[in-house]
């Protein structure tokens, strides 16, 4: 387990509990470039997890810069920072998960940001004591208690000075706002950690409504080769969409574009909701310009802006050839031909091992490749004939074509080419299956 460690009462706390438990660990530090002081206090970590046989790693990164760079605030830089590191030092040390410091007290905190900041139930919820690899081991506990706890076993801690300094928003919440709304209502942070379960549940609960009504809702792409572009595209039926009630149709929205990786604001939201049910054509691009959501009287799709790359890779005879980045597979190996007709567009098809020129490979398709389809006499443009596949943009643009030095033998559930099929004269066959991994 990969353990966020700055050097801080809270951070100092985790790492030691979790050190006592006896489990393994690896304590990660990031030097901000803020402070003149963050090389010693880097330098007092690692001398503390040393002392404790954890081993440490140290990243460094110039938040105000990146802060300038992506024009977002000192605080979200950092964070932004800090996390990209967390999850590139957890790779490096082979950690599984990654513990973070927050307590009971910055879930208070966080909860009265995200009101002020007019959140709905998702940021009502607070910090989640796990969201995929990340875990929060202290969120039952108080700043105060992590202070405690140092304190009494007299562990070395420094204090962030951007923890009190009201130029940032959390330390003004810090400070001012909670002092005040403690004096209204004692028993405030009950109150705000009743409110965070209630709202976690129904966010759950509405979100599952949601994810169920975009199942009933989809429209498959690509028929067999759907898997080819799942992480880049969705359809879903308009009128089906139009019919949710308001607030389903607006989660189902977002959840889709989550799904591909990219957030709707509030304002986009309405907008891809209203003009969904008054069935206009429209289009609008998430955050970031990476996600487009599209509508018109029949569908409404959801697919990522991604630049096409032209591949081209050996196919591996006998074996297996393995595109990680797509998630897909070529499987290939030779047999003894058996006489049977191949079928024009399957996932699986034999070559004809003596009218191969050189070893295969695949590549992506090109402007003038050309097929002869079995049964065809004469040759067509490949593009026409994924075209006739129904196949989208995306998929075309991932589908791996099949060539020897000649040109194309396959297109994976397009067309095999009459130059491959095995005749009456064929002794041996390369086997090829084309699969999602």
């Amino acid at each position: 387990m990969l353990v966020g460690y700055s050097g801080g009462a809270d951070s100092t706390a985790l790492l030691h509990l979790l050190y006592r438990l006896g489990i393994d660990i690896v304590a990660a530090h990031l030097h901000h470039g803020q402070r003149a002081e963050a090389e010693e206090e880097l330098n007092r970590c690692q001398s503390f997890a040393e002392s404790l046989d954890i081993p440490f790693v140290a990243g460094r990164a110039d938040v105000p810069r990146m802060a300038a760079d992506l024009g977002i605030g000192l605080e979200e830089a950092g964070r932004e920072a800090r996390y990209g590191f967390f999850k590139q030092a957890a790779f490096g040390t082979q950690c599984n998960l990654i513990a973070t410091a927050h307590t009971r007290t910055d879930q208070i905190e966080t909860i009265l940001l995200n009101i002020t900041r007019g959140s709905g139930l998702h940021g009502l919820a607070g910090i989640p004591e796990r969201r995929e690899n990340i875990v929060r081991p202290l969120l039952q506990f108080t700043r105060e208690e992590t202070a405690s706890y140092c304190a009494h076993l007299a562990l070395w801690t420094h204090d962030d000075p951007a923890n009190t300094d009201l130029a940032f928003s959390r330390a003004r919440f810090r400070s001012r706002i909670v002092p005040e709304l403690k004096l209204v209502n004692p028993g405030l942070d009950a109150a705000l950690l009743r409110l965070s379960a209630i709202a976690d549940e129904e966010d759950r609960f509405l979100n599952g409504m949601a994810a169920a009504a975009l199942e009933q809702a989809e429209i498959p792409l690509n028929g067999e080769l759907g898997f080819l572009t799942n992480d880049v595209e969705l359809r879903f039926d308009r009128p089906r969409m139009a019919h949710l009630p308001d607030v389903l149709r607006k989660r189902a929205i977002r959840l889709a574009c989550e799904a591909l990786g990219a957030p709707l604001s509030y304002e986009q939201t309405q907008i891809a909701a209203d003009s969904i049910v008054e069935g206009r054509q429209g289009a609008i691009t998430a955050e970031g310009g990476e996600v487009v959501v599209e509508w018109s009287s029949d569908a409404v799709d959801v697919r990522r802006l991604l630049p096409s790359t032209p591949f081209r890779y050996n196919i591996t005879v006998p074996g297996e050839t393995i595109s990680e980045e797509f998630g897909w597979q070529f499987t290939a190996f030779e047999t003894s031909a058996d006489g049977a007709s191949p079928s024009r567009a399957e996932l699986t098809a034999p070559i004809d091992s003596a009218r191969i020129t050189g070893p295969l490979y695949f590549r992506t398709s090109k402007p003038g490749d050309m097929m002869q389809p079995l049964g065809f006499n004469g040759r067509r443009k490949l593009s026409d004939l994924l075209s006739e596949a129904k196949l989208t943009q995306a998929a075309r643009a991932r589908l791996p074509i099949v060539c020897d030095m000649i040109g194309p033998l396959w297109a994976p559930g397009v067309c095999l080419d009459e130059r491959a099929r095995p005749n009456a004269s064929s002794r041996t066959v390369i086997l090829l299956s084309f699969a999602t991994l």
